[in-house]
């Protein structure tokens, strides 16, 4: 496991946070419910504090960096890659228990403690037709998707109580609000994350803790381009027409950009949206299915 601190020049303020009197706890600073308003930190306050897991490439790397832009301190995980200009990271693999409690004990180490919890690491799985699909494939798309959430959240949540309330976004995807076919294990994992989070919410709410759900739809980029190649190789489709149906099947007739969940994310942190939890929220363009190129 590998712990990196790569930030630029530090300041004391925490976006959206400020300091009060509590009984045995004079003048601690705390985290305003919701967490950071971007340009909006008051003088004396405290960054926020945010963990991005799967936050080296793709849209975690781009919450991070945008969590970055909006004033915050920002950890990453992840098992490859190098962190965004400015943030703390961690090589590991977010689906081993170890792992996590080796996570955990450098994030406390970096940023003193947790406010946002960005859960975002995720896989494709396998592509093809369920009687087709190997028990292995399966059980990694599990461990990765689902089995991660949750060792993150249970090292994540008393770190959050102690600071007296934040945020917790599981990404999740349009696939976990709809049918995929060719993709079951993605779907049924991505299912299971919207079930987490609705759980949580009712769960930690009363701690001032917000969890919310992303749905993100289909992203532009490598990892999409390398969807789209598998599921013309299991269909026998062109790539583009794979591509032409994913767009057609979106309302706006577009792919959204991972910069667009970010903005979702960082809103979501803010004290905008303090009294948005326990949703599923989709950012898509309009999806109106999923079902591209199938045998039928």
């Amino acid at each position: 496991m590998r712990h990196v601190i790569a930030r630029g020049a530090e300041t004391d303020q925490r976006l959206g946070c400020h300091t009060t009197d509590r009984p045995g706890r004079p003048g601690t600073p705390r985290p305003m419910l919701g967490g950071p308003m971007p340009g909006s930190a008051a003088p004396g306050s405290t960054r926020q504090r945010v963990l991005v897991t799967g936050g080296a490439s793709g849209i975690g790397r781009a919450m991070a960096e945008a969590f970055i832009a909006a004033g915050a301190r920002v950890h990453v995980a992840d098992l490859v890659g190098e962190p965004p200009v400015g943030a703390g990271f961690t090589t590991t693999d977010v689906a081993d228990e170890t792992a996590v409690d080796g996570l955990f004990k450098a994030v406390a180490s970096d940023l003193g403690g947790l406010d946002v919890l960005c859960n975002n690491v995720g896989i494709a799985g396998p592509t093809g037709p369920i009687e087709d699909l190997d028990v292995d494939d399966w059980d990694r798309t599990m461990a990765v998707n689902l089995r991660s959430m949750f060792l993150v959240c249970r090292r994540a949540v008393p770190l959050l109580r102690e600071a007296d309330g934040g945020v917790i976004l599981n990404t999740s995807s349009t696939a976990g609000m709809t049918g995929y076919p060719m993709r079951s294990p993605y779907a049924a994992s991505k299912w299971a994350v919207v079930g987490l989070g609705a759980t949580l919410a009712m769960e930690l709410g009363e701690f001032g803790i917000r969890v919310n759900t992303l749905c993100p739809g289909s992203v532009g980029g490598d990892r999409m381009d390398r969807v789209i190649a598998a599921e013309a190789t299991a269909t026998g489709a062109t790539s583009d027409e794979i591509r032409t149906g994913y767009q057609n099947q979106v309302s706006m007739r577009t792919f959204v950009e991972a910069e667009d969940i970010a903005a979702m994310a960082v809103f979501l942190a803010s004290p905008a949206a303090r009294y948005v939890s326990g949703q599923t929220i989709s950012v898509d363009g309009g999806l109106e299915t999923l079902r591209n190129a199938w045998r039928t």
